[in-house]
């Protein structure tokens, strides 16, 4: 069944839909919600117990805060890479779906590492421990197969066309967000050619360099809160680090040690 105007105009008792602001459908056996690519300004949304696949509509609704998704047919969490750019968004409820079978804890950590901002996943309050732990374990989600951010790359070619051509992408990707930060754009020569015999390893590189400045970029978007959970996370990951090098260095001095006294 399609959502249509007529239906949320008659459900939330409003007039037109920029107005509408909060809405309940839940059980109402809803396959289709494209109408909520009209409606930017709606902030809660009740949609559990229907038969909705995609969450691609609702990648415009900025303003939403909490969103009640439980029991529907969401098949991937790769569904939820359409959540990313609802910054406002605390409040998910996406248990008892198909995406959601797989093991429990992994399952929250992947959907916490997508949206860090959730304040209960649900109906649990989320940590910041949780969320460290999250950015650290959970599995990056990526676009859905066939959605419009993957049929098209950069400069407008079929990605099957350009997945493997990742100069194009690395170079022109990375100097937009060094852009964006006011650091000194990469030239060309920097990349490594698709023929040079050292790509794998320059393309691992480079891989790290465009994770470091697009996570620097983000910085500027986070509040108090956010940075805070950041920090938790780096410090933990530093923290191992240290634990390594510490082992590292006893191993050292045990062996050198044993060679002394041989």
């Amino acid at each position: 069944m399609k959502l249509t105007r007529k239906l949320v105009l008659a459900k939330a008792k409003a007039s037109d839909l920029d107005s509408v602001k909060k809405l309940n459908c839940w059980g109402c056996n809803l396959t289709d919600i494209s109408i909520f690519s009209q409606m930017p300004n709606i902030k809660v949304l009740t949609l559990s117990v229907n038969s909705i696949s995609s969450l691609a509509p609702l990648a415009g609704c900025l303003s939403l805060c909490e969103l009640y998704l439980r029991k529907n047919m969401i098949p991937s969490l790769s569904e939820l890479s359409h959540l990313r750019p609802l910054t406002r968004l605390k409040v998910l409820w996406l248990a008892e779906n198909p995406c959601c079978l797989d093991d429990s804890s992994q399952y929250r950590l992947t959907v916490l590492r997508c949206l860090p901002r959730l304040q209960k996943l649900d109906n649990q309050v989320v940590t910041e421990d949780e969320i460290a732990l999250a950015l650290m374990e959970g599995e990056v989600v990526t676009t859905p197969p066939g959605s419009v951010q993957n049929q098209l790359s950069t400069n407008g070619l079929p990605e099957a066309e350009t997945e493997n051509d990742p100069l194009n992408y690395n170079m022109e990707e990375t100097n937009k967000i060094r852009e964006e930060l006011g650091m000194k754009l990469l030239s060309r020569d920097k990349f490594p050619s698709l023929s040079s015999p050292s790509t794998r390893e320059t393309k691992s590189s480079m891989k790290k360099t465009h994770a470091l400045d697009a996570i620097l970029l983000l910085l500027n978007d986070l509040d108090e809160d956010e940075l805070h959970i950041v920090y938790t996370a780096t410090q933990n990951r530093l923290q191992t680090y240290t634990l390594d090098s510490e082992t590292l260095q006893d191993s050292l001095q045990t062996q050198k040690t044993a060679d002394i006294q041989h």
